[in-house]
């Protein structure tokens, strides 16, 4: 009879045509499963990469975010049922502050006319499907956090590292195969994503040679 795994927190993937041939095309490979849904397993031509999903997944968008920024002409997603959260003073005068750095992210705010709220007309595309109002509240406190006469291009760096952390995937997020090998084909054409935005690593290597010494094959 077939083998049936037990329930050990590896998420199996089907069986892929030609596996080791299809491994050889991409530096890492192509997905194998999940364990305990943090760290993804693929198959390389190499042997065995162990992606940090959440971490690797914060270091593209972080550095999708700093492109848009340069860029200037950001991908915007409007919202097509605006979302709003309650307005403070504080969070009323951070965006009479930083209006214009946030509009060249890709954020459409603006304060209700009584200013009991804070509109959200359009966020970055890279954050369509994240939780809005709490994304812009968090962002709102954090930019009021810093003194008016630091220049926002200083802050800049560590505040897109924090926005990139809220939209990146969970651990314990269950991810398709296809899903895991599109963050696979992101993470190799994303600048330093060996790293994450902390400076930990995204994912190891682990050859086929370095495996069977676990097993003392050909001792």
């Amino acid at each position: 009879s077939a083998y049936t795994p037990p329930a050990d927190g590896i998420t199996p993937s089907p069986v892929l045509p030609a596996a080791a041939e299809q491994a050889q095309e991409h530096p890492l490979g192509y997905a194998l499963g999940q364990i305990h849904s943090i760290f993804i397993l693929a198959q390389n031509a190499r042997g065995l990469v162990i992606v940090d999903m959440h971490a690797a997944h914060e270091r593209i968008l972080y550095e999708r975010l700093k492109a848009q920024l340069r860029a200037r002409h950001p991908e915007v997603q409007r919202l097509l049922l605006p979302q709003s959260l309650a307005a403070t003073p504080a969070h009323l005068d951070t965006l009479a502050q930083h209006r214009d750095w946030l509009h060249r992210l890709g954020f459409d705010l603006e304060a209700s006319a009584d200013e009991s709220r804070i509109h959200i007309n359009a966020v970055p595309s890279l954050l369509k499907h994240a939780a809005v109002a709490e994304i812009v509240g968090d962002l709102l406190h954090e930019l009021g956090e810093y003194p008016a006469s630091i220049a926002i291009e200083r802050l800049q760096d560590e505040i897109l590292s924090r926005l990139s952390c809220h939209k990146a995937v969970r651990a314990h997020d269950s991810l398709t195969i296809p899903e895991m090998n599109h963050l696979l084909r992101d993470i190799e054409t994303t600048p330093a994503s060996g790293q994450c935005n902390h400076g930990r690593p995204t994912w190891v290597q682990l050859t086929t040679d370095e495996l069977g010494k676990y097993f003392m094959r050909g001792e």
